[in-house]
């Protein structure tokens, strides 16, 4: 490198230098990039806590489908799916029932946490939105899908009303979460496409969350909780 590129570096700590010239000063220095250039790697890469948010999208529609299938089909240890309806996963993959039901023969273990369509909160929130397609409407075509997956190993679905205002899709270690805005449908809410990194980060706080109203849902196929 040239000495004159050099000490403008060490006159101005703003100025920061090429990548392959930060590498090429730290292989020299036999040191860590991150000791002579802190803040470019602080800038471009995440090291706290929000490194588990892999990408943001302003609205949950905005999420490439492709996205949702990679999820679904790489899972293996577990899905939940944990949204109040849970009525566009069926549009938008027309063949999920199969594509579940073969997971959950692989070993894959898959909960549906949704609403209750005659529950006073659903009854609420549908006053809220004032759209055509209700959201009973949307949770009994659910209910209508899942039938296909009734009595299938390692598949449960249950009834909850705690998770009106927020959808978690949890994929082994990786996960989408919807928190719904105002009077606005999911599609329209913003979304998170979270993966696991770290103990008590954002992934587990959200795991967190469903385990408990999982834990507190109401069997949808037998009447009482199945703990």
């Amino acid at each position: 490198m040239d000495i004159k590129t050099v000490s403008r570096w060490l006159a101005d700590e703003a100025r920061v230098p090429h990548p392959r010239h930060r590498w090429a000063a730290a292989d020299a220095l036999g040191v860590d990039e991150s000791v002579l250039w802190p803040e470019a790697i602080r800038n471009t890469v995440k090291i706290g806590p929000d490194r588990e948010i892999a990408t943001v999208y302003p609205y949950r529609s905005a999420c490439p489908k492709s996205v949702w299938r990679t999820l679904i089909t790489e899972a293996q240890s577990h899905i939940t799916i944990a949204g109040y309806t849970n009525y566009f996963l069926w549009l938008e993959h027309p063949n999920l029932a199969k594509v579940l039901k073969r997971k959950a023969e692989q070993g894959c273990k898959i909960r549906f946490l949704i609403g209750d369509p005659d529950s006073d909160v659903t009854r609420h929130r549908e006053a809220i939105e004032a759209v055509p397609l209700t959201v009973s409407t949307r949770i009994r075509i659910t209910l209508a899908e899942l039938e296909q997956l009734k009595g299938v190993s390692g598949i449960e679905a249950r009834f909850g009303d705690e998770h009106i205002a927020m959808s978690v899709f949890q994929f082994d270690a990786e996960m989408l979460v919807t928190p719904h805005l105002a009077k606005l449908v999911g599609h329209d809410s913003p979304m998170l496409h979270l993966k696991r990194y770290q103990d008590d980060g954002l992934y587990d706080r959200f795991a967190y969350h469903v385990d408990e109203l999982w834990s507190a849902g109401r069997n949808i196929w037998q009447g009482p909780t199945s703990r």
